[in-house]
Parts: structure tokens; C-alpha cells; sequence
């Protein structure tokens, strides 16, 4: 693939058998995906190489073997082209305290390019975006956290790129102040069609805002695509809510079992894994049989929990 050439995806960021070491420091060994336009969750535990894949997307690393393709080129010999088009707000708070916040944002604007008049009107402009406008002269060292984060925002988005990458953008904030972050995030990609990666660890977070996902544990990839995609390669089945009591449902869990199903019962919800029709006729079988009534029957929707859990074991 040539540096100018995007994959035939037309995949934003497209990794293909990519490691990274630090001496003895496996930090990547296989890693492959297509990340493609939305939001895309890079997902895994503390540790387990995202903010390492990171940095090689912003061409701060080179990686060791492998290829990586972002926006078209290579970002370690295109890297000034490829940041051009990028924004990142790293996940650490440490920010110049003396420094306003205006002037760090238009600061940022002028290092990618944009003339100081234009980055001065950009800062401000990302600054009331994030609900910080009439906070943008203040010293960044008397801001809380969830201020900064949104400072990094801003910084990350004044010159209009065409990806973000957003390092733990939630850390350190209460969950009154994750959520309005999220939906910041949501609200920044779907109006102004900006393009973010979003690096978690918290599974909810991804499942509540992102179109795809990148799942990276032990160095490697363990699952990737759209989280319609990973639901549907992924096993299925019936959720059931029985007119019983919970021993109802431990017992009628138990015979599905006996028949050969992989049944849970939590409370009087009922879980029946499995893709055949059948399964639901032998879940409803199983509450007539007890004379027991169906309060709800429906397909079991996979959570972004459940397909991390079945492809980690």
C-alpha cells in the first residue's frame, strides 16, 4: 500500500499485524483493525497497549513491524501531514497552570498550521463549544478537572481536523460530569462530522456513544468492527420475564439445562442462549408446563459486556 493510498475500506486508520516493544516490553504483538467513520471505542484494560496504538497513529512512535495506514499516508515518515488532520487530547491533566486557556487552545490551533488572527477566533469559538467560554481567560491551574478536560477538547478540535483521538476523556470526572462529556462528544462528532477515537477502559462508555470498536487485550486484537457486527457474529438468544416467583425461574432455568440449553435465571428474568427459533419454543414450553404465565419474551440483545466477556474466555 502505497503512503497516499487509503485501504479499499476506505478505513480511516487500517492496522494490519502491528507490534511494538520497549526493550524487553511487549506493548503490542498483533494488533489489526479498520477504524472507520463515527466514533470508534479503542477498548481494553489499563495497560493493555491504547495509549501505545495511539501514539503510533499520531506518528510519535514508529512501530516495530506490521503496517499502519492513517488518513491515507504513513504517520511516522508523513507525520507533520498526517497532524495536520488530527486532533488529540492526551489522557494526563497536566496543563501550563499559568497559562489561560484561550491562549493554550489558540496555541495549539497555530501549531497545526492555522494563522494567528484565524487560531485566536478558533480557540475562543472551541472554548464556548465545550461550555467554557466565559471561563477562557482564566489560568488553567485554577480549573477543575473536568474543566481541563474539556480544554483538551477544545484544544483537540479548534482547528476543525478530520479525526480526534481522545485518551481517556472521562478520567477523574463524577458521573454527573462523564455524562455531560459523553454527550458532548456525541454531540461534536454528529454536528460538526468530526471523526473520533475514543480510548476506555469502561465498557459502558463505548457502548453509549460509539458506532465501531476496537477491543485490544494482552497485545493483541481481540475483536473489532461495529458493534452491530460484533452482536451479530455473536451468540444470541431468548430473554424471558416470568408470573413466578425467583425459584420459578432458578427451576425452569435449571430444565432448559437438562435439555441441553445453556440457561441463567436472575431474579424471574430468564436467559436462554442459543440462535435456533426453537429456543423460543422451548422456553415458552417450559413455563406452560409449570402453569406459569409469560410476562416478556423477546430476543436477548447482546451488551458490548457480553461480547467482551465471550471473546476474553
Amino acid at each position: 500500500m502505497s503512503d497516499h493510498q487509503l485501504p479499499a475500506s476506505d478505513a480511516l486508520v487500517s492496522a494490519r499485524n502491528v507490534a511494538k516493544s520497549y526493550g524487553s516490553f511487549m506493548a503490542l504483538a498483533d494488533v489489526s483493525f479498520d477504524i472507520m467513520p463515527g466514533i470508534t471505542g479503542l477498548l481494553g484494560a489499563n495497560g493493555a497497549g491504547k495509549t501505545t496504538m495511539m501514539g503510533m497513529i499520531i506518528g510519535l512512535h514508529a512501530i516495530d513491524s506490521g503496517s499502519l495506514n492513517v488518513l491515507g499516508h504513513d504517520p511516522w515518515h508523513s507525520g507533520t501531514t498526517v497532524r495536520e488532520r488530527l486532533g488529540y487530547a492526551p489522557e494526563h491533566h497536566t496543563l501550563p497552570p499559568d497559562l489561560r486557556a484561550a491562549d493554550f487552545v489558540r496555541h495549539v490551533a497555530e501549531l497545526h498550521g492555522l494563522p494567528s488572527a484565524e487560531a485566536t477566533t478558533r480557540a475562543s469559538d472551541a472554548l464556548w463549544l465545550v461550555g467554557l467560554g466565559e471561563e477562557r481567560f482564566r489560568p488553567m491551574g485554577t480549573m477543575s478537572t473536568g474543566q481541563r478536560q474539556r480544554v483538551k477538547l477544545a484544544q483537540a478540535i479548534a482547528h476543525d481536523p478530520q479525526l480526534v483521538l481522545l485518551d481517556e476523556p472521562t478520567d477523574g470526572l463524577d458521573p454527573m460530569q462523564r455524562d455531560a462529556m459523553l454527550d458532548l462528544i456525541s454531540q461534536i462528532a454528529s454536528e460538526y462530522g468530526i471523526n473520533i477515537i475514543l480510548s476506555s477502559h469502561l465498557l459502558e462508555e463505548v457502548e453509549r456513544i460509539c458506532d465501531g470498536v476496537v477491543i485490544v487485550g494482552d497485545g493483541v486484537t481481540v475483536a473489532s468492527g461495529s458493534l452491530a457486527e460484533l452482536r451479530g457474529t455473536s451468540s444470541s438468544g431468548v430473554s424471558m420475564e416470568i408470573d413466578g416467583s425467583v425459584d420459578d425461574a432458578e427451576q425452569i432455568a435449571a430444565g432448559l439445562c437438562e435439555l441441553g440449553l445453556q440457561a441463567t435465571a436472575t431474579g424471574r428474568r430468564i436467559v436462554v442462549e442459543g440462535n435456533d427459533d426453537t429456543v423460543f419454543d422451548l422456553a415458552r414450553d417450559a413455563c406452560a408446563a409449570r402453569g406459569l404465565g409469560i410476562i416478556r419474551l423477546n430476543r436477548h440483545r447482546l451488551s458490548l459486556e457480553d461480547v467482551f466477556i465471550e471473546r476474553m474466555t
